[in-house]
């Protein structure tokens, strides 16, 4: 049994290692990102040009990366008149950054409803020698956080989240398409995943706005390759999220009528 004992110890340190290397390499990965990946210029103003705080509206956050910055526009003129959407005033980037920032996003505002994504951030390769933008590149790069950092990330910012008593919905990652340098196809699926189990064990409602992006890919694609997408697409993409809002809005209304 001491034989045991003495042998499981190298194998736990082992594992700590390597799980201290790769969140040093994720972190040299997250370095490399470009400011072009942010889509905060003057651009994109009026996705960061929050409502006037109207005390007989519900309150709405939207927490996510530049697809979220796409169409958060959208959703606040579907949701007119219903509730104030609001957004972080950045890119969410990934979900370290996510959690590092999150009581500045969250501030002293009483959020009714908040919808949250963080994913193609985390499963993007990056190499200081890349050419492309934010030096993506899924050959010779570095993943920015692997699938475990990924989990206990999330699940540590989902702790924070239930803390605010708002109605919370995970939006899952958007498609990653054929020709990405930076993004394996399908890794989206795999996070979306580990992200789905952590919101089914906390009983947090579920956006698939990657499913709802499928039905149009490539149609609504920017260009080949690329993550983002079209201002219809955005349009069609700030559709779902709008009717997933609104219900948890509705919800709310159900229960305080009980």
């Amino acid at each position: 049994m001491k034989i045991n004992r003495m042998l499981k110890f190298p194998v736990a340190v082992s594992a700590s290692l390597i799980l201290l290397f790769a969140s040093t390499a994720g972190a040299r990965a997250q370095e490399l990102a470009d400011k072009e990946e942010l889509y905060t210029g003057k651009e994109y103003h009026s996705a960061f040009a929050n409502p006037k705080d109207d005390p007989s509206l519900p309150n709405v956050l939207i927490i996510g990366d530049s697809i979220s910055i796409g169409y958060t526009v959208d959703v606040r003129k579907k949701l007119s008149g219903k509730a104030d959407v609001f957004r972080i005033p950045t890119n969410g980037k990934y979900a370290a950054h996510g959690l590092e920032k999150l009581e500045q996003w969250l501030g002293q505002r009483q959020w009714d409803v908040i919808h949250f994504n963080w994913g193609l951030w985390d499963v993007c390769y990056r190499h200081p020698m890349s050419k492309a933008q934010g030096h993506r590149d899924k050959v010779n790069g570095t993943l920015t956080a692997s699938p475990e950092e990924y989990r206990q990330t999330l699940e540590k910012i989902v702790e924070r989240l239930i803390e605010t008593k708002a109605k919370l919905i995970w939006c899952a990652t958007t498609p990653v398409p054929e020709f990405e340098v930076g993004r394996n196809v399908g890794d989206e699926i795999k996070y979306n995943r580990i992200a789905e189990s952590i919101m089914k064990k906390n009983h947090i409602a579920i956006n698939d706005l990657h499913a709802h992006a499928l039905q149009r890919l490539p149609e609504i694609q920017i260009k080949k390759g690329d993550v983002h997408f079209t201002k219809p697409g955005y349009a069609f993409l700030a559709e779902q999220v709008a009717r997933e809002i609104a219900s948890a809005l509705d919800s709310l209304d159900d229960m305080s009528d009980e």
